[in-house]
């Protein structure tokens, strides 16, 4: 046990005058300010502790009281990778050479010069002309290639991006008077492709001097000799997340003894599986699948796309009882029948159309629209005599089964008569699509959560996570012969699992009404709450409130607005935008941050436009994407030439 020495009575203790003087809140105001001094922007953070931290140089608190050097890498080098420059009198990059400490020993591996002199410059590769022009160009994209060196692939110059010209057709000795920035740019273009390459590196810094741009690099977290790390890994493979993740839970003291507590046991949970499928029904429709004719049909013809005509009759005969010729018509489908029609009834000497028993016309020498004979003898003549009025019979068929009879009176060897019937339908292909959700009970359940769930064979949620995977649309034949058709959807099968509450009685629900009271019935000034005691007891309470003064802050960040001139050197598959302008030469814009003194670091070359103050160009910056959106329209042709 610690024990303390004894004061004499009246004896005082002294504490540091800083500390007397100061309260707790200047006192974190004091620290905040030095953590700021050290962090307060990414290039002070990037120098005071990133770059140190990456390449192997010592840290230091932010009070000063200590340095140390950490490890965060397994291996560092101060020349990750060098690119050497010299422009030649076309102004073109005659010599390109990159060096590359390929194992991150410290020492250069490998070092080779580029095989194209370079005409221009892009974020991502480069391009080369004929030398000191910008004629016969071509287009090359930074990649690494099997050895695991940078090389330059060509492509068209749409997959670049940021390009611009440095040779002397676009103005004279460029390369050298934006050095700094010609180096950081055909730099960045290699980092990018290595770094894309092998996640695993990591660029802490990049340093010119004079045509040379050296980059400090580590490899991060990858102590195994591998080019990736673990956590880089799940790139590659968002699906072994959620069985990385289960194993982990199952070995860790702390998920396990969540699991076994009662807020982790008090709930049953059970699994339901469903679906989400798209149903697509094709069917190949004909006239024996809509409708079916049966008895005395004597002929059946075409009469164009989609109609058949039925004729029923035959021989008649001239005595009492002249012979019925019966058809009868059953539709199978009535929505697809169309119409049907008596189109036309030819005799010699007479015949009798009949729909259902009824009499509905006659064609010979007088009519016929009794039951009984018709007047006067049979064959007088040799003629024939037809009616064509059209009669709709389509109600009655769809109605049901339908007969339709000829009844035929004539007289001698090969007298005749027949009633025609039309027949037209939809016949072909018919489809038809839907959703069948058999998920949406579960989804609207507030005790269901979606637990997995797979896509046309593609997992989206696995383990209650999703895996950030998703489908690409899909084609898919359906239906067969002549009723074959194709169908492009986003998706066709969903196969979820949801993990259900049954039983939520072990472990109460959490009373949130004190919450909500407190916060509808406090107020700047004012707590109020409301308590429940175990006998059921509401006690109502108010306090005074009151938060610490927080201070002041400054009503905006201080920053000035500079400009520098410089000539349009930015390029395009059709050419050198500058080439295309009245004027090339125009102006950078840049925004600084003041410092304390409220001054405007301004770089060499750079005139204030504005100074520091609390600036707004909102409406400048939305002029100008306006302008942009509009200059995009107008380079889009239309039918109407606007």
């Amino acid at each position: 046990m610690r024990t303390w020495p004894r004061l004499a009575a009246g004896t005082i203790l002294l504490l540091p005058a800083t500390l007397q003087a100061q309260s707790v809140e200047e006192r974190a105001r004091t620290e905040a300010s030095a953590s700021r001094a050290k962090t307060g922007s990414s290039d002070v953070l990037l120098e005071t502790y990133v770059t140190p931290a990456m390449s192997g140089g010592a840290v230091t608190t932010i009070d000063g009281s200590k340095t140390f050097t950490p490890t965060i890498a397994c291996q560092k080098s101060a020349k990750l990778l060098e690119v050497l420059i010299q422009p030649a009198a076309t102004g073109d990059i005659g010599l390109v050479q990159v060096s590359r400490d390929k194992d991150l020993d410290g020492a250069f591996d490998t070092s080779s010069n580029l095989p194209v002199p370079v005409s221009g410059i892009c974020a991502n590769g480069v391009l080369s002309c004929d030398p000191g022009t910008w004629a016969n160009c071509r287009a090359f994209r930074w990649d690494v290639d099997a050895a695991n060196d940078l090389k330059l692939t060509e492509v068209q110059m749409p997959e670049l991006a940021g390009c611009y010209c440095v040779n002397n057709s676009c103005g004279s000795n460029l390369v050298f008077s934006n050095l700094a920035t010609v180096l950081k740019d055909l730099g960045g273009g290699m980092v990018g492709a290595l770094t894309t390459a092998f996640p695993a590196i990591g660029v802490a810094e990049a340093r010119i001097n004079g045509p040379v741009i050296d980059y400090v690099g580590a490899l991060m977290t990858s102590c195994t000799g591998g080019d990736t790390t673990e956590e880089t890994a799940y790139r590659d493979n968002p699906t072994a997340i959620g069985g990385d993740a289960f194993a982990l839970s199952s070995t860790n003291s702390v998920f396990q003894a969540l699991q076994g507590s009662a807020a982790g046991s008090g709930k049953a949970e059970v699994t339901r599986s469903c679906s989400i499928s798209r149903d697509i029904t094709i069917r190949s429709w004909d006239f024996d699948d809509i409708l079916g004719v049966s008895g005395a049909v004597q002929s059946v013809t075409s009469c164009g796309t989609n109609c058949r005509r039925y004729r029923m009759g035959g021989d008649g005969a001239c005595g009492a009882n002249p012979p019925f010729y019966t058809a009868t018509f059953d539709v199978h489908e009535p929505e697809r029948l169309t119409s049907a029609r008596i189109v036309e009834m030819g005799a010699e000497d007479w015949v009798q159309g009949r729909v259902n028993g009824v009499i509905v016309g006659s064609a010979g020498k007088r009519p016929w629209l009794t039951e009984g004979l018709p007047s006067g003898d049979c064959r007088i003549s040799g003629s024939a005599w037809y009616n064509r009025t059209s009669i709709d019979i389509t109600p009655q068929l769809k109605e049901g089964e339908t007969s339709v009879a000829a009844r035929v009176r004539a007289g001698g060897g090969g007298r005749w008569g027949y009633i025609d019937v039309e027949v037209e339908a939809q016949t072909g292909c018919e489809v038809s699509e839907r959703l069948i959700d058999l998920c949406a009970a579960n989804a609207a359940d507030g005790n269901c959560r979606l637990y997995s769930e797979s896509v046309d064979g593609v997992d989206t949620v696995v383990n209650g996570v999703g895996t950030g995977l998703r489908p690409l649309p899909q084609t898919r034949l359906f239906g067969t012969g002549a009723c074959t058709f194709q169908f492009a959807r986003d998706f066709f099968t969903r196969d979820r699992q949801y993990r259900c509450i049954v039983d939520s009685a072990a472990l109460p629900e959490p009373d949130l009404g004190r919450g909500a009271y407190i916060i509808d019935h406090s107020t700047e000034t004012l707590l109020a709450d409301r308590q429940t005691a175990a006998d059921g007891t509401v006690t109502t309470s108010t306090q005074p409130f009151s938060l610490p003064d927080r201070g002041s802050v400054p009503a905006c960040e201080m920053i000035c607005k500079t400009r520098a001139p410089r000539a349009n050197t930015d390029a395009a598959p059709d050419g050198v935008v500058g080439t295309k302008q009245n004027d090339p030469a125009g102006f950078d814009t840049f925004y600084h941050v003041c410092d304390s003194a409220n001054v405007c670091p301004t770089d060499p070359g750079e005139e204030i436009e504005s100074a520091c103050g609390c600036l707004d160009d909102f409406p400048e910056a939305v002029v100008m994407m306006q302008t942009v959106r509009l200059a995009g329209q107008d380079m889009v042709c239309t039918s109407t030439g606007q």
